[in-house]
């Protein structure tokens, strides 16, 4: 049997030489790593003759027990000098003033619109979008818009100045492009909503040049106005969460609907306070209508086989409505203040099953 306990003194000197953690475990690995000076020695007690195995294999396992205890006891202490040298060098002054915290919300008007995703996704409906710079062809002519339509005109449409092959772009006056887009690359049916900015030439107390818009598009067979009224009443009902929703039809006007209605809902007024279904008034909420057959033929869609409806609201005027909003030019301003009142928490998503608002 041999002697190990110059092995293990070369060792324990190692170890007692290192000066850190990382030292101190490179010194265990050449030790007793898989292929360790220790661990090398046990791999040669299967050479060994029975009798002296037993002898052998004692000696070695308590040099490799004293170099562990010996690993063990200078971790300890280095991780004890490793504390003390943090605690000395990392120090808060309590007398400091705290950092800020961060200042921020969700804009009430993507508040809004999730919500609206959250209710029309309840009913079927799927998400479309589209490039806020368009053609005239998918924002008017395949909406059945007159060459002559007022708006077409400068003083109701951004135009950008002409290309080389004279025609202009522009910006979007409403998200119905994304339907027409929809429709010509995809077959019925289609169930869908567009939400998305869009642009107008107009501003005051009510309107901004630029605002946010969801569109609805519904086209297969079978589709009748009922479907439509029941489809607005649901989510008028579940948006200002109230069983208290009295609708009307009005006759109206769209290029790309026929017949086209606008929608008011009973309602009554407090203050900045609104409530939906009580009073003896009515607001306009959005306009709609069937799908005009010139549409679909501009869409490769026959209006002998398919027909539907399409609606339109204003996101930002039903989150003044919804929320008490005076004024809509304030919802674009950029003021932190005016956030920090109306905004909402970031870790809140609306949906039908904790709630929308």
């Amino acid at each position: 049997m041999s002697d190990y306990s110059a092995l293990q003194t070369e060792i324990e000197a190692e170890i007692a030489a290192a000066s850190d953690l990382t030292a101190l475990d490179a010194v265990r690995v050449s030790a007793l790593g898989k292929t360790g000076r220790i661990s090398g020695l046990l791999k040669t007690l299967g050479a060994l003759p029975p009798e002296e195995r037993k002898a052998t294999g004692a000696a070695i396992n308590a040099v490799r027990d004293q170099v562990q205890a010996a690993l063990d006891a200078r971790k300890d202490v280095l991780e004890a000098e490793h504390l003390t040298k943090r605690l000395e060098s990392e120090r808060v002054d309590l007398s400091l003033p705290s950092a800020p915290r961060a200042k921020g919300g969700v804009h009430p008007t993507m508040q809004v619109m999730d919500e609206m995703i959250a209710i029309f996704a309840d009913m079927g409906f799927e998400v479309a979008e589209g490039p806020d710079i368009e053609d005239d062809f998918h924002n008017f002519t395949a909406l059945n818009f007159p060459e002559k339509h007022p708006a077409r005109e400068m003083h109701d449409t951004f135009f950008f100045n002409p290309g080389a092959d004279g025609t202009r772009k522009l910006l979007r006056t409403h998200t119905s492009p994304v339907q027409i887009r929809t429709m010509i690359s995809g077959k019925p049916p289609f169930r869908l909503i567009v939400p998305g900015r869009v642009f107008r030439n107009d501003s005051d107390q009510t309107h901004t040049p630029m605002f946010h818009q969801i569109e609805g598009l519904v086209i297969d067979k079978t589709i009748h106005m009922g479907h439509l009224k029941w489809v607005f009443d649901t989510f008028i009902a579940r948006f200002f969460e109230t069983d208290k929703v009295i609708t009307q039809f009005r006759p109206h006007h769209f290029p790309f609907t026929e017949p086209s209605a606008e929608m008011d809902v009973r309602y009554t007024r407090n203050g900045n306070e609104l409530k939906i279904g009580d009073g003896d008034k009515w607001m306009e909420i959005l306009g709609s209508g069937m799908v005009h057959p010139n549409v679909l033929t501009a869409c490769g869609i026959d209006p002998n086989e398919y027909q539907g409806f399409a609606f339109g609201m204003g996101v930002d005027r039903l989150a003044m409505l919804k929320y008490g909003v005076p004024d809509l030019r304030d919802m674009f301003a950029a003021d932190t203040r005016w956030l920090n009142h109306y905004g909402f928490s970031g870790f809140s998503a609306p949906n039908s099953a904790s709630g929308l608002s």
